[in-house]
């Protein structure tokens, strides 16, 4: 059984959105503003949040900020805000999708399970593909586990900076263009656009490149993608 952190300090809407999810079958948890909703995802291990971007004490990017330092669970952002720089903020801060107020609460669980099947399929392809480890230079990313490490140094990555460095580093020279990125990375449903892909780029330079502006790992082909350059495994 899937389990769901709803974070929102609107209690009507979390009472309605915690019915509906049970109803399908999810177990679900609530918190009602930011310091609790970091504490209850740093002591419990969940499968999705739900997370509002205006809560009292911390907001939701900062709740996104803290929670991506321990954890790569997907988060879905709720927001009232819909302009293009509140989307992209919740990007750069780690978030996986975002759905803006007043939502459809069918359009909310068709998101969930885009999410979960997209989670499953990725789980299936992995166990069925080796290696498991996948080494280049000081870096491995260990597919099975979900993990990363720089000279044996874990980096926490949020589930979408894992599954774009798993594409990329296991099609080593292999230029993707940002739509296709698009599709295979976040699902053909996703209703964002390829500026999605640039600020995930930027955030996964930002924390495997030695040097972000002059990266030697993810790198760019002007005017077509990107694309993952391998580097010799160290002895």
């Amino acid at each position: 059984m899937s389990k769901i952190l709803i974070v929102d300090d609107e209690k009507l809407i979390v009472k309605g959105l915690r019915f509906s999810l049970e109803q399908e079958g999810y177990q679900v948890d609530c918190a009602y503003d930011g310091e609790e909703a970091v504490r209850m995802a740093g002591s419990t291990q969940y499968d999705l949040m739900l997370l509002d971007l205006m809560l009292p004490k911390i907001s939701g990017l900062e709740v996104c900020q803290q929670v991506r330092e321990f954890s790569g669970l997907p988060i879905i952002m709720l927001t009232a805000k819909g302009e293009d720089m509140d989307k992209i903020m919740g990007l750069e801060y780690g978030a996986d999708d975002y759905i803006t107020k007043p939502f459809n609460i069918l359009e909310v669980k068709a998101r969930i399970k885009a999410i979960f099947r997209r989670c499953s399929a990725r789980s299936a392809v992995r166990e069925s593909e080796k290696p498991d480890v996948v080494v280049s230079g000081n870096l491995k990313l260990y597919r099975e586990d979900r993990r990363f490490e720089i000279e044996d140094r874990e980096i926490k990555l949020t589930s979408k900076e894992f599954e774009l460095l798993d594409l990329l580093m296991t099609h080593p020279g292999k230029v993707y263009g940002r739509e296709k990125l698009l599709q295979l990375v976040w699902g053909p449903d996703f209703p964002g656009d390829e500026r999605t892909v640039d600020v995930h780029v930027r955030r996964l330079r930002e924390k495997i490149e030695p040097n972000p502006s002059e990266p030697i790992y993810v790198q760019t082909k002007w005017g077509v993608g990107y694309y993952y350059k391998e580097h010799a495994a160290k002895a």
